[in-house]
């Protein structure tokens, strides 16, 4: 319904539709119509008041499409008031025929978004800022599929680095074959410890220099070390139905160091300082970027400025999606930056995706609590005991009970997270993602099983929808639904799964208003209510799926 106003002015005003749609507003009551257009911005190119275009715009729209009752004057505003009646039919009919098309767009033409997200570090604990990678990588994916994008999903993992050094030291120390098997990650870890005191500091720089030379013992223990760690890592993404394109990480860009060396000697960006290779940055308020170490080890940055150069030749990028931790983004400018002074202008399509911390209920990191390490295979087994215990609680014990807990347990782990800004710092408290009631999860998914009730028992009408006389609640869910599709591409605009999550939060709510005012069985107009009815359970049902939910049909 928007396009039909949006289409009426930019050929009245001979401005392009885009300019319009993001000026068009919803009015704050249903008295004021259904969209107010402000005429504030014309002021300036017709040098009249604002007041005095909307008045002349009135005169201008004198034949009105049928969709349209009737415009009004609001002061520096122009209202549109609907033919409620069919908005309402005309909405759920496209709806049902859209099905899960219904909010989608083709504006990307199929251009290529890469998506680096997750990016956990091998033979250490998954964490639980990859958790929020992980989680908000997957709905940015789904978000810019829904805008026409061809997105490729990368897991870029720390597979290099010096902290493999320690780890190849305190495993050749220390290391258990055993314990590595039984519990890779763990032992790993405990080794990373071990090894990371400053009396094994020279010891473990000399094991990183040999792996990157390419001694077979330790590239043998650093090969094996990878293959453990995946498949842990693996058993979380199985847990959280999350897959990727593409698997990669900083080893690949292992012979590709000397390239860049080169190309930022030739280019005269490299200087060295106290037998270190730099980048002098500090004119621009971005300090200083180390790109060789003294003893001739290559650093994260030379890798990235490798991984990004590779990347554009391998996939022709539109964009590409660093979904990471907000602590990363002086990392990120730095190397971007360089990229930038070499001559490389596609480093602009470069984008930081920051999140924030997860903190505990105390208001302290995650990660930290009670001082140990955290294990996210036992933050999620927690949540899918919690999930089961609900469920039981609530008379649930059915064949599919492990089945639901882990759709309502993820639901309340993925929309817990994805309902906020994601760069804020966010409290991680599973009782709260878990109710049943208010803003979570779990409300959601009990309202597409609301929903799904509904239409079992009412049977489907072969005629047109038809229309007696509207609720108000029945225009307020209709509208609501409408919305979606402006929705979906501002969610993208902005990089934003939590415009998707909050909108289906309200949608949810508009629609348990209409369910108690508005009965659907044995109704006089059964047929248009059974409609709306399953738009809304298709919408609620679309807006899920773009935040990597998946729905049940009962609870």
């Amino acid at each position: 319904m928007k396009d039909i106003i949006v289409n009426l002015l930019s050929k009245t005003l001979n401005q392009k539709p885009e300019v319009i749609e993001k000026i068009l507003e919803i009015p704050p009551n249903n008295e004021m119509g259904d969209f107010a257009f402000p005429c504030f911005f014309l002021a300036k190119e017709f040098k009249k008041s604002p007041n005095e275009i909307s008045k002349d715009l009135k005169i201008k729209l004198k034949k009105l499409p049928k969709e349209i009752e009737k415009v009004e004057v609001n002061g520096p505003y122009l209202n549109f008031f609907l033919n409620r009646k069919k908005m309402v039919v005309d909405i759920v009919k496209n709806i049902l025929v859209e099905k899960e098309n219904f909010g989608k767009n083709d504006s990307g033409k199929k251009k290529k978004i890469l998506i680096d997200m997750s990016s956990p570090n091998i033979a250490k604990p998954f964490g639980i800022g990859h958790l929020r990678s992980t989680i908000i990588g997957n709905s940015l994916a789904e978000i810019c599929k829904a805008n026409g994008y061809e997105v490729i999903k990368i897991n870029y993992l720390g597979d290099w680095g010096t902290q493999f050094g320690k780890i190849i030291l305190g495993f050749k120390k220390w290391g258990d074959e055993k314990k590595l098997n039984e519990n890779p990650i763990l032992h790993l870890y405990e080794l990373y410890v071990k090894a990371n005191g400053e009396e094994f500091e020279d010891e473990a720089r000399k094991e990183f220099a040999k792996l990157e030379q390419g001694d077979k013992e330790n590239l043998k223990l650093w090969k094996k070390f990878k293959e453990l760690s995946l498949r842990e890592f693996n058993k979380i993404y199985d847990l959280l139905d999350v897959k990727f394109d593409v698997i990669s990480g900083e080893s690949l860009y292992n012979d590709k160091m000397d390239d860049v060396l080169k190309e930022l000697e030739e280019k005269k960006l490299l200087k060295k300082d106290a037998g270190a290779k730099i980048v002098d940055l500090k004119d621009e308020g971005l300090g200083v970027v180390l790109i060789q170490k003294s003893d001739g080890t290559s650093l994260y940055a030379t890798r990235d400025i490798a991984m990004a150069i590779d990347r554009k030749k391998k996939y022709d990028f539109y964009r590409v999606l660093y979904e990471v931790g907000a602590e990363q983004k002086l990392q990120l400018m730095q190397w971007m930056r360089v990229l930038e002074k070499m001559g490389y202008k596609w480093s602009k399509d470069l984008v930081h995706v920051a999140h924030g911390l997860y903190l505990d209920k105390d208001g302290k990191k995650f990660s930290t609590r009670r001082g140990k390490t955290v294990f996210m295979k036992d933050i999620l087994d927690e949540v899918l005991d919690k999930a089961k215990e609900n469920l039981l609680k609530r008379n649930v014990n059915d064949k599919d009970l492990d089945k639901k807990a882990k759709k309502i347990a993820l639901s309340a782990i993925f929309y817990g997270d994805l309902k906020n800004n994601r760069e804020n710092n966010m409290v991680f408290d599973i009782d709260r993602f878990l109710a049943f009631e208010g803003d979570t999860g779990p409300y959601l998914l009990y309202s597409y099983a609301r929903a799904n009730s509904i239409l079992k028992k009412v049977a489907k009408s072969k005629g047109v929808i038809g229309v007696n006389e509207l609720n108000q609640k029945e225009i307020d869910l209709a509208k609501k639904l409408d919305e979606f599709s402006i929705v979906v591409k501002k969610a993208y605009e902005n990089l934003s799964p939590s415009i998707i999550a909050n909108y289906a939060f309200q949608l949810a709510q508009i629609f348990n208003e209409f369910y108690h005012e508005c009965p659907v069985i044995n109704s006089d107009q059964v047929s248009f209510r059974r409609g709306l009815v399953e738009s809304f359970k298709q919408v609620l049902g679309n807006s899920l799926s773009l935040l990597g939910i998946e729905t049940l049909d009962e609870m």
